[in-house]
Formats: C-alpha cells, sequence, structure tokens
C-alpha cells in the first residue's frame, strides 16, 4: 500500500498532497492533541484562520496561521466540514481563505473533523461550565435511552462510568458561578431547563452554595432518577434549610407523592394556609416545628421563650391541635411540610 502512494504520489501533485496532510493529522492524533492544539496546527497548515465549533458548549475556536488566537471578527468560512462521533454532529470545523478555497482545503478538514472527533471522545469538550440545554435535557431525561444518555453525558465531559449528581436550582446568581463554587475543580456543566437551574456534577459540597440559593442534591445514580429526586428535594426547601439532600429526606419525600387536591382538602394543611398569611405566625410555628422546644425556637427567633409560648399556644387553637403533645407536633411538621410541597 505504502508503494502504491508513493508511485500516485509521483503522478498526481494532488494525490501527494492529500498523502501528506493525512500523516500530518495521523501524527498529531497519535500524539493525542487536544482542540486548542488542532486548531493552532491545522491554521498553520493552511496560511489562514481555522475554527472549530463544539454543538455542546457553544464555544467556537478560532487561531490565526500563526497559532494566536485570531483577532479579527469572524469572516465567512470559505469550506466546513461537520464533526461526527458515532454518526451524531456534535461540531463543526471550518477555514477563513480570502479568495477562493484552496484545491486540499477539504482534505484538511476532513481529517481535521476527524481528528477533532477523537479528541472530544477522549478529553470531552472545552472546559467550560455552561452548557447546552438541549443536551443537558438529554442527559438526565427519563425519556432518553441509555446509548443517547451515555453519548450526551460524554460530549458534557464526563468519563463513561463515571457517577453524575444532579442538583435542581432556584436563584438568581449565574448557574456557572454556583457550579463552579459547589463543585470546584471537578467536572461539572449547568443549563437552564424553564424555570429551574440544572447542575450536572462528579461531586457536590452543599456547604459550598452561596447564600440566597435554593437547591435540591439528588443521589449519585443514574441522571434521570437523580434529578426526579432533585426536583422533589428542591420543594422541601425553605428560607431555614435552602439546600437539601433527596437521601436525607427518607420517608419524607414520600409526601410528594400526595395528589395535590388531597393535600389542599386536609384540614391540617388547610389551618397551615390560613397562618402563612401572617408571616410573623409562620416563622414562629417553623421554628418550633424545627426545634421542638419552646426556649429553643425562642433562641432561633430572638425573642423570649414567654412570648413565643403565647404564640405557640395561640397557634395551637388556630390549627386545633395540641402542639406540645409529641402527636400534635408531628401532625404540624406533616401538615407545614405538606403546604410548602404545594407552595413551591
Amino acid at each position: 500500500m505504502q508503494a502504491l502512494a508513493v508511485r500516485l504520489s509521483g503522478l498526481d501533485p494532488y494525490v501527494d498532497g492529500a498523502i501528506r496532510i493525512v500523516a500530518f493529522y495521523d501524527t498529531l492524533m497519535r500524539r493525542r492533541v487536544d482542540l486548542p492544539a488542532l486548531a493552532r496546527a491545522s491554521a498553520g497548515l493552511a496560511e489562514c484562520v481555522a475554527g472549530i465549533r463544539l454543538h455542546g458548549t457553544g464555544r467556537s475556536i478560532r487561531v490565526a496561521p500563526e497559532g494566536t488566537e485570531a483577532a479579527t471578527p469572524p469572516s465567512p468560512a470559505s469550506t466546513t466540514v461537520p464533526i461526527t462521533l458515532d454518526d451524531e454532529e456534535i461540531g463543526t470545523v471550518w477555514l477563513e481563505r480570502p479568495g477562493p478555497p484552496n484545491p486540499l482545503d477539504e482534505v484538511l478538514l476532513d481529517r481535521l473533523a476527524i481528528a477533532a472527533g477523537a479528541a472530544v471522545e477522549r478529553y470531552g469538550p472545552a472546559r467550560t461550565t455552561m452548557a447546552d440545554p438541549a443536551l443537558v435535557e438529554l442527559a438526565i431525561s427519563p425519556d432518553s435511552d441509555e446509548a443517547a444518555r451515555a453519548r450526551a453525558l460524554r460530549l458534557l465531559g464526563f468519563a463513561a462510568g463515571q457517577p453524575v449528581r444532579v442538583v435542581a436550582v432556584r436563584s438568581t446568581l449565574p448557574l456557572d458561578r454556583i457550579g463552579g463554587l459547589i463543585c470546584p475543580n471537578r467536572p461539572v456543566k449547568a443549563a437552564p431547563l424553564a424555570d429551574v437551574g440544572v447542575i450536572l456534577a462528579t461531586t457536590v459540597d452543599r456547604d459550598l452554595f452561596p447564600a440566597g440559593v435554593r437547591a435540591g442534591i439528588g443521589a449519585s445514580e443514574s441522571p434521570d432518577r437523580s434529578w426526579r429526586g432533585a426536583r422533589t428535594a428542591l420543594r422541601f426547601t425553605s428560607t431555614r434549610e435552602p439546600v437539601v439532600r433527596h437521601a436525607d429526606l427518607g420517608a419524607l419525600a414520600l409526601l410528594a407523592e400526595i395528589p395535590e387536591d388531597a393535600s389542599r382538602d386536609n384540614a391540617d394543611v388547610a389551618a397551615i394556609t390560613r397562618i402563612a398569611e401572617n408571616p410573623e405566625d409562620l416563622e414562629t410555628l417553623d421554628a418550633y416545628c424545627v426545634t421542638g422546644s419552646l426556649r429553643r425556637a425562642a433562641d432561633l427567633l430572638h425573642l423570649h421563650h414567654s412570648s413565643v409560648a403565647r404564640r405557640v399556644d395561640q397557634l395551637g387553637k388556630t390549627l386545633d391541635i395540641d402542639l406540645t403533645a409529641p402527636t400534635g407536633l408531628t401532625r404540624a411538621r406533616l401538615a407545614l411540610g405538606v403546604w410548602r410541597l404545594l407552595d413551591s
């Protein structure tokens, strides 16, 4: 085969150039270079701006022939070729050559696309926290088959078999900032889906969430089940407990399965709804349910325990529950939890 290639190259300069390009990219792939290195090498070989874009991140790499980031505004691509992986288009490579394309440009881009696909499979996409929402949704959707889910996770930068934990977030802070804080120096991706932010991470430290963030943390299992658990945990969050792990809910997670109509018709939940019209009463009930003690609730509220005792007594009459009895306190805690689920 090599002898045939040598004979062909002697007969046709185009074949000679194509063979040299193939050998050039074969060498780069053997050296396992990453995407920026591929773009630099391609720009130098083509003697014009070369670009790589991955659909999963939306980020483009544009490099000038000198090997530096292209400072000029993007010009219309003279030649483009899609990057494919497992028969799916995951990005594009292109050249910005002034004037007509070189006869060998298409060969160069074909090999660059193959090398870029191999680099993505090996290293994952460029390291950026924000990701394509469609790709994130494919990774966490219960309707995705396992092959599609695995491919989406790989394109997002997660290695095969790597545990992925899903976090459901509500916050005014940027998702990429939150993701970087809770999972520093490890793979993490984020995207908005409807009114909820989604963060996929290999590890999550609940103590690193910044103030003002409500978050539900799913278990490190299949991403679709982790996402379902994260959404449930998010519904249990409150001002006093803004970050909740689904694993910590235990049997309380079953409350989320109660039909809304049945919850609203419950007398205890309806009474909580009336109490919630007065934020001070709701805060007192919440503090008492959390602590189970008048004195500890008073410390939490920065009030005298006698003042809290009077409030709790009045709340018990409104609820028609003896809040000083263990069963009464349990009823109030459950009713408050169910009301929060409805309010969420």
